[in-house]
């Protein structure tokens, strides 16, 4: 018969699962901590992102590509590429330097633009297209008239602007094998921008008319299914100048005045941001799902800060990224801004944070970004760095 009067055993304490969920406990504390100073605490980012992080890379010690002097090239980063165009030569490199293809291309004054895999080269003021699908061309055309712009969307989709025909602009449109899909004819009004919607749905032109006492700009939106299809038509106030147009997400069309920034979206057109008023020195569209506005503002009697605002075109989300000098110019491509201060790029992100920063011992004059890799231009090399 059982004995109830025997005291049961004590229970086991399982020391090594204690011993790891306190460790637990102690790298979230930990890690939480980490990312509050951070985030809030200036100075300590800054030594974070230099000593911990590796964000800043300073000349010579990147990744390089050795030029020719006295030679004409021309650069251009695209995808994960990097194509020097010369003497009808068009070399793609990887983001590590090295030689991944060369190409025959037909261009010596090169006009670039390119999304996803794609990219298009056509001669400024001549007649030829090239579109390169990854690192091979996919097509080639020759137009009637001179080319002035060249647009490509991310499933390969082409519009070339042309000018000096019978009519004052003509933009045509072709799909990614290379067929002429249909043209628009402008007989007055001269192109500032065109794009297609991600979806392949529209084509939109940004035009200008400036036939009268005061500029007309005005957004004209046709349907790429229904190109014979009566264009919707949206005008804006006089004397404002359109100078850029961005299809993101969702059909939002995003206009860019040269003092405000306009969104198109199920046919209505509201204005997002008024910049009368205020220093603003820079603005870009070409981003995803953002655009951003650079204010300069004074820090002191001889000093400015330059504000980087970045909003968000889904949900109006805004960001701020301070820059404690004037910006000289910038670059932006997908999720990356870059702003050149003279001898330093500082690459950030759409979400405001630092990505890279680049540090010379002399003037910095041209860079080409894309969202993956960046290059730094000069007068015998190119360095790359990857974002």
């Amino acid at each position: 018969m059982k004995d109830f009067w025997i005291e049961p055993e004590a229970k086991k304490v399982n020391k090594k699962k204690i011993i790891i969920t306190i460790i637990i406990g102690i790298i979230i504390i930990a890690l939480a901590v980490f990312i509050g100073i951070y985030i809030n605490n200036k100075e300590a980012r800054e030594w974070i992102d230099k000593n911990i992080f590796r964000k800043e890379i300073v000349q010579d010690k990147a990744t390089t590509i050795e030029l020719k002097e006295g030679q004409n090239n021309n650069i251009y980063a695209f995808n994960k590429y990097i194509g020097i165009l010369n003497k009808n030569k068009f070399i793609i490199y990887s983001n590590t330097g090295n030689q991944e293809n060369e190409l025959e291309i037909q261009i010596s004054n090169p006009l670039f633009n390119s999304a996803n895999r794609f990219l298009i080269i056509g001669e400024t003021n001549g007649q030829k297209i090239y579109v390169l699908e990854d690192k091979q061309i996919a097509w080639e055309a020759q137009v009637e008239g001179n080319i002035s712009q060249v647009h490509i969307n991310r499933n390969g989709y082409v519009a070339v602007v042309i000018v000096d025909t019978s009519y004052k602009t003509v933009i045509a449109v072709y799909d990614p094998q290379g067929k002429e899909m249909f043209k628009k004819f402008l007989s007055s009004t001269r192109t500032a921008d065109v794009d297609i919607s991600n979806d392949n749905k529209y084509l939109a032109i940004a035009e200008i008319d400036t036939s009268g006492t005061m500029i007309q700009s005005n957004i004209r939106i046709a349907s790429m299914n229904e190109p014979t299809a009566q264009d919707e038509t949206y005008q804006g106030e006089n004397n404002k100048l359109i100078t850029n147009i961005k299809y993101q997400d969702k059909n939002k069309l995003v206009c860019m005045y040269t003092d405000c920034i306009h969104v198109i979206e199920d046919k209505q057109d509201n204005l997002i941001m008024n910049n009368e008023d205020k220093k603003i020195t820079f603005q870009s569209v070409e981003l995803t799902n953002h655009f951003i506005s650079i204010e300069e503002k004074s820090s002191g009697l001889f000093t400015v800060n330059s504000v980087v605002k970045i909003v968000n075109t889904e949900n109006k989300n805004e960001k701020e990224y301070t820059i404690e000098s004037s910006i000289k110019e910038i670059n932006t491509y997908g999720n990356i801004i870059a702003l050149n201060l003279g001898t330093e790029v500082e690459f950030i992100n759409t979400g405001g944070w630092l990505v890279k920063r680049y540090i010379a011992n002399q003037e910095i004059t041209q860079i080409v970004v894309s969202d993956n890799i960046a290059t730094i231009i000069y007068r015998d090399k190119i360095e790359i760095i990857n974002l």
